[in-house]
């Protein structure tokens, strides 16, 4: 048995978790996926993966080796591929995660289309709102959205993302447009309740010692910089949900204003359904980020997805809907 094969069976049951899943992509029985993995084991004298009848995990040590073999069998395939016909192509199993109401609307659907250009990339995405640990996990991209906190992760920045005040026509014209964040407390605002994830309150940008700014007590915090401050009220109002999409959807049928991302409420204020307001104050934009693992050569399916996003994303007509995404 080659140390080749070896290694080409551990990262399959690897980053698919499982000996039958394994043995089933290569179409040979899971006792020869385990004599494969026992003889690894044996030969480099340490236990890489902890077996039992319900999971697989890694080992320390086979964390470590897993992106070892996972680099050299994409240096395998480069040069294979490099003095081929076809030249170079990205393959093998690219793992993605990114947060559950943005990846729905704007990862999922391009990753069937990344795939039409690299048909032998097979890809697992996964959606989430918590924070997930891309190396313990053995994820290889995340896309985030927000200012992120240090790490040693690499981020690449994609897109913008602008948080709006909008709201419906109908419920404009029936009670009013605000002029100013302080006014909110006369309108029906739609929030995310108290045991969500974000609870510092709703952003705005405001001239420094301008009339009518809150006092204090009534901030979340302040900062900024210069002429103008960035402040965090919070708006109450007869509805709210930890859920942003139910927030969404109150919006959408007219029950009040909501403080929404750009990228979920772009294309429906393209097609008049939704009117952004106090846009005077909007607060500075955050990031759409690409996040990966540290590594000295990163593997070429990675590179091209983050690519082929960075391409997508760049385009204004993509978040207004008027795009269709491509390859």
């Amino acid at each position: 048995m080659s140390k080749l094969k070896q290694m080409e069976s551990f990262v399959s049951v690897a980053t698919r978790g499982s000996l039958t899943a394994a043995a089933n992509a290569e179409g040979v029985a899971p006792a020869i996926m385990g004599r494969r993995l026992d003889a690894l084991e044996e030969r480099l004298g340490v236990k890489l993966l902890v077996r039992t009848t319900r999971r697989i995990s890694l080992t320390h040590e086979g964390s470590a080796f897993l992106e070892d073999c996972q680099r050299l069998l994409i240096d395998v395939a480069n040069a294979e591929a490099s003095v081929s016909a076809g030249g170079v192509k990205a393959s093998g199993h690219l793992r993605i995660t990114a947060p559950a109401g943005f990846g729905r609307r704007h990862v999922a659907p391009l990753v069937p289309l990344f795939r039409q250009s690299h048909a032998d990339v097979t890809i697992s995405l996964n959606l989430s709102d918590r924070v997930v640990d891309l190396a313990g996990e053995g994820f290889d991209c995340a896309v985030r959205v927000g200012d992120l906190p240090d790490s040693s992760l690499v981020s690449v920045r994609m897109a913008d993302n602008r948080r709006l005040c909008v709201a419906t026509p109908g419920y404009l014209q029936r009670h009013g447009t605000p002029q100013h964040p302080t006014e909110l407390a006369k309108f029906d605002c739609l929030t995310l309740s108290s045991d969500a994830s974000q609870t510092r309150g709703w952003a705005f940008r405001i001239p420094r010692n301008a009339p009518g700014r809150p006092q204090e007590a009534a901030l979340a915090d302040a900062a900024g910089e210069g002429d103008y401050e960035v402040i965090h009220l919070k708006p109450g109002g007869p509805l709210d949900c930890s859920d942003g999409q139910v927030l969404h959807d109150w919006c959408m049928a007219g029950y009040g204003i909501a403080w929404r991302s750009t990228w979920e409420v772009e294309a429906e204020i393209a097609a008049g359904k939704l009117v952004a307001v106090l846009q005077d104050f909007d607060a500075p934009p955050n990031g759409i980020y690409a996040v990966f693992p540290q590594r000295k050569h990163l593997p070429l399916r990675v590179r091209l997805w983050i690519d082929f996003l960075k391409h997508n994303y760049g385009e204004p007509a993509f978040w207004t809907g008027q795009r269709t995404a491509h390859p």
